[in-house]
């Protein structure tokens, strides 16, 4: 096995007889992104989105070709309270219908470390595009103790500023600016998955 190479917004291991990208799916069931804001300064109000699908491609020769793309529907946001899910997709927020999705594809892999790189993307986010950088660890990659199948974890942080997005009610008082952070697990694709 080759020392572990550090790819994409969610990258993984590689074998020395790999020689061609290969295809890894997220697990959506150990998959979440968590968002918080401070509310009016008085708390920390948090949020979640959870069993959302992603790909990776995954250059073991050259990591920095490697690539991800990931897509949530705007509808799976979960807030722990009713009123509140329902105000965010209101018109006031997101507006959203059930299939409108949340994407991020990557454009650009640095890696930083042995097992730290920053993913560059392009997130869609309320029919808006930015380019955002996430800041991405791995955890751990190898067989998987059950599914018997190469596996991997990783975390990732960043920030975004909500009115980037024509999310900005109540700024600055509820704040403009949304941390993000993202734990995510994938498995190497079986022949059906890599489409």
């Amino acid at each position: 096995m080759k020392p572990i190479l550090f790819a994409a917004a969610l990258s993984l291991v590689a074998t020395t007889a790999a020689a061609e990208p290969e295809a890894y799916t997220l697990d959506p069931s150990h998959s979440q992104v968590l968002f918080s804001y401070n509310h009016l300064g008085y708390s920390t109000t948090w949020g979640m989105f959870s069993g959302f699908e992603g790909k990776i491609s995954f250059d073991a020769d050259v990591p920095e070709a490697s690539s991800v793309e990931v897509s949530m529907p705007v509808t799976s946001m979960l807030t722990g309270w009713e009123d509140r899910f329902k105000h965010f997709m209101s018109p006031e927020f997101f507006g959203a219908t059930d299939d409108e999705m949340i994407t991020f594809v990557s454009t650009g892999i640095e890696v930083t470390g042995e097992n730290t790189a920053l993913i560059t993307g392009d997130l869609t986010l309320n029919g808006v595009t930015k380019e955002v950088v996430l800041d991405t660890k791995l955890n751990q990659a190898g067989m998987h103790p059950m599914a018997n199948t190469p596996w991997a974890g990783f975390d990732a942080t960043t920030q975004l500023v909500r009115s980037d997005y024509n999310l900005g009610m109540f700024a600055p008082y509820v704040s403009d600016e949304v941390e993000l952070k993202i734990s995510v697990e994938a498995q190497k694709a079986t022949g059906s998955d890599e489409s």
